[in-house]
């Protein structure tokens, strides 16, 4: 699978998982969870999710998370065996584009964050599908980066780097979006619609969670701004932030299905 854009280390996994507490419990609940069921968690990352998970199926049910990283995977081996959960978790390095599960082996299936990368995603929504059984659930949550915006008087640059976002350092960056197109195409009925807004009121933590020191570096390498202009970007947002005026939102979607 090729490298993705985008890529972020366990020290960010961990920021925006504490952002983002909500959405995950949100998509748990989507998956129509019971003790003792076997779930799938697509890109797992270091563990977060699939701790959380083998708490609601119980010592009876199984959780396996896929990844394609090997560090977050020794990493997330790690978590589960701290956490006590390691007899019913396991997780596995694999490319999601071609799942090596046979067809119908799941209860339910998730993936957040991860569709934003993705080359191909009706491909790996479509495996995600196979691997589960009939009336069993699909969670995706991600991020329609097109949504980015940022209190700035500086709106042209502000754009333009909201393009960049989208467009150049994620391969899919408008994957919020898209989501429901592809559960209908996928066939999964009983599809549920839910949008989670973002904020934040501190620049530090902006530039972090929209990995601006990676997209202004592009964003000047492409020619797309100048450093005359990022500089009179930085200097705004700067000021609004020693004010106490610093505002940045985004939005995520979450799509659940039912497999039929």
């Amino acid at each position: 699978m090729e490298q993705q854009k985008g890529y972020v280390d366990s020290d960010y996994l961990q920021m925006v998982a504490e952002l983002t507490e909500h959405v995950k419990k949100r998509s748990y609940e989507n998956m129509h969870l019971k003790v003792g069921q076997k779930v799938l968690d697509l890109g797992c990352g270091t563990g977060i999710d699939t701790i959380a998970l083998a708490q609601l199926v119980g010592e009876t049910g199984r959780v396996v998370g896929v990844d394609y990283d090997s560090a977050m995977i020794s990493e997330a081996n790690d978590r589960a065996n701290e956490a006590g959960v390691a007899m019913w978790v396991e997780h596995r390095l694999t490319d999601v584009e071609v799942l090596p599960f046979p067809s119908e082996q799941f209860d339910s299936c998730r993936s957040e964050r991860v569709f934003q990368h993705l080359l191909h995603p009706a491909q790996v929504l479509s495996e995600m599908s196979r691997v589960v059984r009939r009336n069993g659930w699909v969670v995706v949550v991600d991020t329609d980066w097109g949504t980015l915006s940022t209190d700035t008087s500086q709106t042209d640059i502000e754009r333009r780097l909201a393009r960049v976002i989208s467009e150049h350092t994620h391969n899919n960056g408008y994957a919020g979006r898209q989501l429901y197109r592809l559960f209908k195409q996928q066939g999964l009925v009983d599809i549920s619609i839910e949008l989670f807004p973002l904020y934040v009121t501190d620049y530090t933590l902006g530039r972090q969670g929209a990995l601006l020191d990676e997209v202004e570096q592009e964003a000047l390498s492409i020619g797309v701004i100048t450093k005359d202009e990022l500089e009179l970007l930085h200097r705004n947002l700067e000021k609004a932030d020693a004010a106490g005026t610093y505002f940045s939102t985004v939005c995520q979607v979450m799509i659940a299905g039912r497999k039929v």
